[in-house]
């Protein structure tokens, strides 16, 4: 489906598998611009992290680390993750690059941001 503005809309039957999958996980979807199988990573990872941490208290610093790591690796950089249980935000995103969701008591924001080459006198590039 397309909306006006050529951005995809969900099916119904994506929005179910969607649901799906959060229940499955005990995940709390409440805001995203970003394509169901890499929310379904996210919440997956975030999940997975939080069950594995001793006495299921993650350390949120290493939460973020890893999530931002894991998607920097597999869909490319500017990736930005931060977690808590209480904090406010204001972010520009690139289109298709947020998420944010909740992991039982902990929130998650995880959103991507457009790299641009930078050229050094020299003729280097950087990012």
């Amino acid at each position: 489906m397309e909306t006006l503005q050529g951005l995809k809309t969900r099916s119904p039957a994506e929005e179910v598998k969607l649901a799906a999958a959060a229940i499955s996980l005990n995940v709390r979807l409440r805001s995203s611009d970003m394509p169901i199988d890499i929310q379904e990573h996210a919440m997956r990872c975030a999940r997975s992290f939080v069950d594995s941490a001793p006495k299921r208290r993650p350390n949120l610093t290493h939460l973020a680390r890893s999530l931002k790591k894991e998607f920097d690796s597999e869909y490319g950089p500017a990736w930005h993750c931060v977690v808590g249980t209480s904090f406010g935000s204001f972010v520009t995103h690139s289109p298709g690059g947020f998420l944010y969701f909740s992991v039982d008591s902990l929130s998650v924001l995880l959103f991507k941001t457009e790299v641009q080459l930078v050229m050094e006198p020299d003729g280097e590039k950087r990012l």
